[in-house]
């Protein structure tokens, strides 16, 4: 997907006598006009101070669809009198970037760099990503990237310490409104829609400022009478499908929300989060899994009772199918939320790895081992162990760690849920084993 105010041909604009998209038409011609991304071109951002120090470097524009990613590395092009040249990682090979290369070259001998914008840098493979390398570090080229995808999963290491990250945010509701008044002022009329629908035309495009200008463009071709309300806004115009590729970083951003959302005991957010993601278009199947390891993981034995339901919830699934198998998914979303929380178990579980590789060579104590064997006797396997269910209140109290080794503290129950119950058992055989010098 290209991005907010897509660039026209190096050559120039379109033809004055062709109809240019509103998008194209309000376009900024300056950095001070983009809406939204403060945070990066004002005096104290990032861009602000590069140019104001008139020392741009190599970037990669990180942020969602439509926030002004192409615009913005144009912008940067005019602002340091360097020649702008734009390709796309999906319709580039290898062929072509030695033709923008050699290009570069020859316009540097003429005394002109080169900004040199790649859309969807992160689909480029690793060789390909190594081919810029040379070129950014003798000058040839200033590479600006841009990405929807987070550049420390999708760059190569030797790319990004060469350029710097830059991100940007996904828009406002304010941001879009500014955007619509632009739209507003350009066309010569305002949008005939009543304060609700406006806000909801808003809403509609979720963030994606060329999404929004492409909604107002429609609203604004209607020939209708007085304002339509959000109900006729509705029926006149689809709902865009939210954001979401249940392969990318969005995946494994609404997911840790969802997670975090149950182990903070929200189940309103944690039902919001699994919302979005099943109208994302998520498998159930998948969030079935991840319920069940968060029951594991954040509840464990403070509610033994969570794991079960999440497993009930996930066959509930396969015996119902969608929808109505979503619903008990749903309840396992509410019922771990308000469960109570332990990871006790897990950072017992972790702990118990860590001694074992650290002590994994050690030998079990001789009273704990099998004596099948005669000549295993004789070497004293066996050899006092004490039978537990003969020993006082069936407990002996003996050391089954190996012999030499510091008894490691790994399980420490918290006082709530069913885990309150086994602190108390576990606090009664850890005196009596001081009591019978185990």
């Amino acid at each position: 997907m290209t991005d907010l105010f897509d660039t026209m041909p190096e050559s120039g604009r379109a033809e004055p006598s062709l109809p240019r998209p509103l998008a194209d038409r309000i376009r900024p011609a300056r950095l001070s006009e983009v809406i939204g991304q403060d945070q990066v071109l004002g005096p104290d951002g990032p861009l602000g101070a590069m140019l104001a120090a008139h020392s741009l470097s190599s970037l990669i524009l990180w942020g969602p669809p439509g926030v002004g990613k192409t615009t913005i590395a144009r912008l940067l092009a005019d602002a340091t009198d360097l020649a702008f040249v734009q390709i796309s990682a999906i319709f580039s090979g290898v062929p072509e970037l030695r033709k923008v290369f050699d290009a570069a070259k020859l316009r540097r001998q003429q005394g002109r760099g080169t900004l040199l914008f790649v859309d969807e840098i992160h689909r480029f493979n690793k060789a390909q990503q190594d081919g810029f390398l040379p070129h950014m570090e003798d000058g040839t080229i200033l590479l600006v990237g841009a990405t929807t995808e987070n550049p420390s999963f999708e760059l190569n290491a030797a790319l990004m310490s060469r350029a710097q990250i830059i991100v940007l945010k996904r828009l406002e509701l304010s941001d879009l409104e500014r955007m619509a008044q632009r739209a507003e002022a350009e066309l010569g009329r305002k949008l005939p829609l009543t304060g609700e629908a406006r806000e909801a035309l808003l809403e509609m495009a979720d963030g994606d400022g060329r999404a929004c200008l492409n909604l107002i463009e429609q609203v604004a071709a209607w020939k209708v009478e007085g304002k339509l309300g959000t109900d006729a806004l509705a029926q006149r115009l689809m709902r865009r499908a939210a954001k979401y590729d249940k392969s990318g970083d969005e995946h494994y951003n609404l997911i840790s929300a969802l997670h975090k959302s149950v182990r903070g005991s929200d189940p309103d957010a944690a039902l919001y989060w699994f919302a979005r993601m099943l109208e994302g278009g998520e498998d159930p199947r998948y969030l079935a899994r991840r319920l069940t390891r968060m029951a594991v993981e954040d509840i464990g034995l403070a509610d033994p009772a969570a794991q079960r339901h999440c497993l009930d919830a996930w066959s509930l699934y396969e015996r119902l199918g969608s929808p109505e198998g979503e619903l008990a998914l749903a309840q396992a979303v509410i019922y771990l939320a308000l469960a109570p929380k332990s990871n006790a178990g897990y950072v017992a579980y972790k702990g118990a790895r860590a001694e074992a590789r650290r002590t994994g060579s050690l030998m079990p104590p001789a009273h704990i081992l099998n004596a099948p064997t005669k000549m295993m006797k004789d070497q004293g396997y066996g050899a006092g162990y004490a039978y537990d269910h003969d020993a006082e209140d069936g407990f002996s109290g003996q050391n089954y760690f190996p012999d030499g080794m510091k008894r490691p503290v790994l399980y420490s129950p918290v006082e709530r849920g069913f885990e309150r119950e086994l602190k108390k058992r576990l606090d009664w055989f850890v005196a009596q084993r001081l009591k019978r010098g185990g």
